[in-house]
């Protein structure tokens, strides 16, 4: 297999569009031919991102990578950045408006799902220069 590369924007509060980046990301590494459980684990983290994006951040890009050793999500957006990286991956800690609580967003599991199915979770973030996600899955072979 060679390397692939695919980018998907994200657009903030943009809730209608929100799930169409990760259901691509996923339709790419059907197409590739990835075993059923790594595509389940990089879509979800994939979709968390998303969600993160849209509720968030400013204007935000998914940049798939694959190559024969490992798939790797970076994840960018240029919102306000995330004030305590380490409350963040907490389970349950949240800092959504009670208004996407309502809509079924905001629990408070996104980067703790994300954690919980890859590899390897990086990020950086600084306060109004955005965030940056370094998700990597290793490719069994």
């Amino acid at each position: 297999m060679s390397n692939l590369t695919k980018s998907f924007n994200v657009k903030p509060r943009d809730f209608v569009g929100a799930g169409e980046a990760s259901i691509k990301v996923q339709e790419v590494l059907k197409a590739v031919g990835f075993e059923e459980d790594l595509i389940r684990r990089t879509s979800v983290c994939a979709y968390e991102a998303e969600m993160n994006i849209v509720m968030y951040g400013g204007d935000g890009n998914i940049s798939l990578n694959i190559d024969p050793e490992k798939i790797t999500l970076n994840i960018t957006d240029d919102g306000p950045g995330i004030e305590n990286i380490e409350m963040s991956l907490v389970e349950g800690y949240t800092t959504s408006s009670a208004k996407y609580q309502e809509m079924g967003f905001g629990a408070g599991m996104g980067l703790p799902n994300i954690k919980n199915n890859s590899d390897s979770l990086e990020i950086n973030s600084q306060k109004d220069k955005g965030t940056h996600l370094k998700i990597r899955f290793k490719v069994k072979g």
